[in-house]
């Protein structure tokens, strides 16, 4: 029989490793709890009599929201005694799979995976809450191949993923250039290469593509390697606004517990009033969040101008939602999807009339009343 100093040893690596197997074995994102002020008080009331409200979100600037919100406590100060935990995601479909699965909550997430995960459920696993992001998008290129929008026929173009939200807008407006590219294998009068935001500054680097349309922070790293923006995408956009980021929730979770939503959505809220009013703070605060996460902050030549190109905003920009939609449709991505109760912004609305502003519109799409 083994001793019991190997035994007392056994167990005291067993009890290392259980959390870090529990954290990988969901198998969807990485658990953060780096938060630099604010943990649970002792004696704090639960909302909704939860111990915890799980948050998931991208290491993109464009979800400043939930960096800033985790990173100054927003989240965990609205939820008092109820724990904010975190998860951190490389792609949409990743995310929405975590939803469904129960393992996660709430999620910070970009229009078209929100759109495929609803269609995919018949319109049962989710529901828009509120507004993130809008712009933040650009198509980078390299100059000594890449001179005006015409020389990118022929190009090989980077986007983050077959299906997702740059991927979508990159063969709309490809279609719009009048050329063909197959959705599915990303070839034709320009290829479209699907590359992780991580690998696509290598790809970019050694010229195994001619340039990406990608969100930031990946459009600023491109630009620190020599690359020049050649189109951004909000102007492509009526008012220069298109949604980028939305807050979404399990529909499970929002029965159960609107209370929780509802302080995850003040929170939200608070956040985004800070960023505007606070900009160098809230930028350095996002920017050592992003370190926590990923082990390494952003160097200033590309935080600086990552954070100056897109705006957060609570409204969820509805109406560009509907439009994204329709991109994905023609470009065979997507059938015709059914988006009528997609959103529901009760509890946003009752947010934003208890802070003395007006109501943000559904386009349509809200949840019958």
């Amino acid at each position: 029989m083994p001793s019991v100093t190997v035994l007392r040893r056994a167990l005291a690596v067993l009890a290392t490793a259980l959390p870090l197997l529990a954290a990988a074995g969901c198998g969807y994102g990485t658990e953060s709890t780096d938060d630099d002020t604010v943990r649970v008080a002792a004696g704090a009331k639960k909302t909704d009599g939860l111990d915890r409200v799980r948050i998931g979100y991208f290491g993109n600037l464009t979800h400043a929201t939930a960096l800033v919100g985790h990173r100054k406590g927003f989240f965990q100060k609205e939820l008092g005694g109820t724990e904010a935990t975190y998860a951190v995601f490389n792609a949409g479909p990743s995310e929405i799979e975590a939803l469904n699965s129960g393992s996660l909550d709430i999620g910070f997430i970009g229009p078209s995976p929100a759109i495929n995960g609803y269609t995919k459920s018949g319109g049962k696993s989710l529901r828009i809450v509120g507004g993130s992001a809008s712009g933040g998008v650009k198509l980078v290129v390299n100059p000594d191949k890449v001179t005006s929008l015409k020389d990118v026929e022929g190009k090989r173009i980077a986007t983050p993923q077959l299906g997702n939200t740059q991927d979508v807008a990159f063969l709309n407006w490809a279609a719009r250039q009048g050329w063909t590219v197959d959705p599915q294998s990303g070839k034709g009068d320009v290829t479209v290469v699907r590359s992780d935001n991580k690998v696509t500054p290598d790809a970019f680097g050694s010229g195994s593509v001619d340039g990406a349309w990608v969100p930031e922070p990946t459009a600023s790293r491109l630009v620190a390697q020599g690359g020049k923006v050649l189109l951004d995408e909000t102007s492509l956009w009526p008012d220069r606004k298109f949604v980028t980021t939305n807050v979404i929730v399990s529909q499970t979770f929002l029965e159960k517990h609107p209370k929780a939503v509802e302080a995850v959505l003040r929170a939200s809220v608070a956040a985004n009033r800070w960023i505007r009013t606070r900009p160098e703070e809230a930028k350095a605060a996002a920017n050592e969040q992003l370190a926590a996460d990923t082990g390494k902050p952003l160097p200033a030549d590309v935080l600086d101008p990552a954070w100056t190109s897109f705006q957060v905003t609570d409204d969820p920009l509805a109406a560009t939602l509907r439009a994204q939609a329709r991109h994905a449709v023609e470009a065979g991505l997507l059938r015709s999807p059914a988006l009528e109760g997609i959103y529901d912004l009760t509890l946003l609305n009752k947010v934003l009339r208890a802070d003395g502003r007006p109501a943000v519109d559904d386009a349509g799409l809200g949840v019958p009343r």
